[in-house]
C-alpha cells in the first residue's frame, strides 16, 4: 500500500501515527492457538505486535510453532498431564477427563462458573470452541 520497501522506519512510524494507527510490541513467553479440531499450536518466545487502527486491534505473531495433537492419551502425556500419565485410561470416559485449563478457558471467555463451563464442555465432547459458542 505504501511501497515502504526502502522507507525510513522513523518516517513509516510518523505516517502510521498520522493515520491513527498505533503499533505496540507485546512481551510474551508463549502463545497457544487451539484449532477447531482440538490441535494446539504453541509458539515459545514469539514476537508479538498489536496494531490498533480505527477501533480494531490486530495481532501479529512471529515465531515457529510446535504442534500438539488433539486431546487424548498421547497429547496428555506430551503436555505433562499427570492424570493421563499415571496409568489411568483416559479414553474410556473422556467426559470425566476434561482438562482444568479448558474449563478455565471456557469460563473466562464466557463469564460463567467453572461448573457451567465443565457442563458445556461435556455436552460438546470436550471441544472448548464449541462450548464457548454454546454458552454465548
Amino acid at each position: 500500500m505504501f511501497g515502504g520497501g526502502g522507507m525510513n522506519p522513523r518516517k513509516m512510524q510518523q505516517m502510521m501515527e498520522q493515520m491513527g494507527i498505533d503499533v505496540t510490541e507485546i512481551d510474551a513467553e508463549s502463545v497457544t492457538i487451539t484449532t477447531s479440531d482440538g490441535d494446539q499450536l504453541v509458539f515459545d518466545a514469539p514476537e508479538i505486535t498489536r496494531m490498533d487502527a480505527q477501533g480494531t486491534q490486530t495481532y501479529q505473531i512471529v515465531g515457529e510453532p510446535t504442534q500438539q495433537e488433539a486431546a487424548g492419551a498421547a497429547g496428555a502425556v506430551e503436555s505433562g498431564d499427570a492424570d493421563a500419565a499415571d496409568g489411568s485410561d483416559a479414553s474410556d470416559d473422556g467426559d470425566d477427563e476434561i482438562p482444568e485449563s479448558d474449563i478455565k478457558l471456557v469460563a473466562s471467555q464466557t463469564g460463567v462458573s467453572p461448573s457451567e463451563a465443565r457442563e458445556a464442555l461435556e455436552a460438546e465432547g470436550g471441544e472448548p470452541a464449541a462450548a464457548i459458542s454454546r454458552l454465548e
